[in-house]
């Protein structure tokens, strides 16, 4: 039986498999110990009284796990908006922030298999609470709560209407609408059904949108934004000759796409892409963040137009924490999460679909040409990750051996090692030095520190040495025993 140790809230909140510790027992104790946590906050701005925004995605049952933790909250006292339909996550947390609300509670697993679902938990700025605030919570796991005479009130609200009039705001929609764009809109069966397709069709813009139904299975894929996820997107860019598509993950936060050929166009190359615009046709102020295993191009762009740029460990919340402390134009890290500041310190797989629209109309180019114009100027980076569902022993044998010090992989020599977030090992590539300006060549180590998984990822100058470097590293971790 699912017990209160099954609760950890970690990076933006508690996930679980449903069924097994997700249940509705566990989500009410999960949602008392943000009500704890919020009635026990000495911030003004968390005060119980401005109440708690509530979302909820596609997934198995989201809507009725909504529900028990907007009564939980209520019968403490605390006011719920809860979400009349299904919401992407950058809505709920738009929400928080335009209504001034103590916090958001939004039941999703994000991008994992369809047996998961979860809390995460938005702090009153609309982006994912800080790690202080996380373990904040936990504490409160399994304590009283407050019980007022009458509880407070439920109001069902609809959290769109807001979020869309800003992301319609913040990118250029007549630029978008007079520029012959056509393109493609995978929804993978999530809470981004029928957003963008609204967007565009309103203005004009030819567009096929693909998997808008609500399916919590989400039939033959994860809800991720990578291959081979997205095979379906990539085959209707090709048969509908459309200049590009666009795919958002099972809360619409994270984001991939296609270019015109079928492409697949990774997250780095979207952010790069982005970056690139932002600093050259907008030259917002303001610094950037990069995650630990995402690609070195950033640095490079950075560099070229005198921005700071910040490498932090992998995780939203390092990028959110940024944004809170310091002048940060646009953070993001390898999984699709990509942040603008002066729209909100959060991810938006939804809003940043409208910016590469934006950047394909005021540039006059393709997604395909947008990428090789950036290959051509800072060197071609081409990049990859694995992920090995291996038990905790070998991993942790992994991670041992590669830190007693390793000195090849793919018969490439180490130059050095960095340890920010898992073990990252820079190699000395005998293929760059003929390529100009190519990309340092990497391949990075990380265990999951909640599940049996080791993740490896590479960067490097061509697509068959990234290859390479993964096939080395996934040889390395699975004779780790040997």
């Amino acid at each position: 039986m699912a017990n209160q140790s099954a609760v950890k809230f970690g990076t933006d909140g508690w996930r679980a498999r449903i069924a097994d510790d997700f249940t509705f027992d566990n989500v009410r104790k999960a949602a008392a110990a943000i009500a704890g946590y919020l009635h026990n906050s000495t911030d003004p701005r968390e005060a119980p009284a401005k109440g708690v925004c509530i979302g909820y995605d596609t997934r198995f049952a989201s809507d009725r796990f909504a529900r028990a933790v907007a009564e939980v909250l209520a019968a403490s006292g605390i006011p719920v908006k809860l979400a009349n339909r299904i919401t992407p996550t950058p809505a709920l947390s738009y929400g928080v922030h335009q209504q001034g609300a103590a916090g958001g509670v939004m039941i999703t697993s994000s991008h994992n298999p369809y047996q998961w679902n979860g809390v995460k938990y938005k702090a009153f700025y609309g982006g994912s609470g800080s790690p202080s605030i996380m373990a904040n919570i936990e504490t409160f796991l399994d304590k009283p709560l407050p019980r007022p005479a009458q509880p407070a009130a439920i109001t069902e609200v609809d959290f769109l209407p807001c979020y869309l009039e800003a992301i319609r705001r913040f990118a250029d929609l007549d630029l978008i609408a007079k520029s012959g764009l056509k393109l493609a809109i995978d929804c993978m069966y999530g809470a981004g059904s029928g957003i963008l397709a609204g967007i565009f069709q309103s203005i004009g813009v030819e567009y096929v949108e693909i998997r808008a139904n609500r399916d919590p299975l989400f039939p033959g894929i994860n809800p991720e934004p990578i291959e081979p996820h997205i095979r379906a997107l990539q085959d209707a860019v090709v048969e509908h000759h459309c200049h590009a598509g666009f795919v958002t993950d099972g809360d619409a936060d994270r984001l991939g796409a296609a270019d015109e050929n079928g492409n697949f166009v990774d997250p780095h190359k979207i952010f790069a892409v982005l970056l690139e615009w932002l600093l050259t046709r907008k030259n917002w102020p303001g610094d950037v963040t990069r995650a630990f295993n995402t690609t070195g191009m950033l640095d490079r762009i950075a560099a070229r137009h005198h921005r700071t740029l910040h490498e932090h460990g992998i995780g939203f919340k390092y990028i959110c924490d940024l944004m809170l402390e310091k002048n940060i134009l646009i953070g993001g890290e390898e999984s699709g999460g990509i942040g603008i500041a002066r729209h909100l310190p959060e991810r938006d797989g939804l809003l940043n679909s409208l910016l590469l629209a934006n950047v394909m109309a005021e540039e006059g180019k393709t997604l395909g040409q947008l990428v090789q114009r950036l290959q051509d100027t800072y060197g071609e980076h081409h990049y990859g990750r694995i992920d090995l569902h291996i038990n905790d022993d070998l991993k942790n044998a992994t991670i041992a051996r590669a830190k007693s010090g390793v000195k090849t992989f793919a018969g490439m020599p180490v130059d050095h090692v960095e340890t920010l977030d898992g073990i990252k090992f820079f190699l000395d590539n005998p293929e760059a030095k003929s390529k100009p300006n190519a990309a340092k060549s990497w391949l990075l180590l990380r265990a999951s520190g909640t599940e049996p998984l080791l993740r490896i990822y590479s960067e490097s100058c061509s697509k068959e040495s990234v290859a390479r470097l993964l096939e080395a590293g996934r040889q390395f971790a699975m004779s780790s025993l040997d």
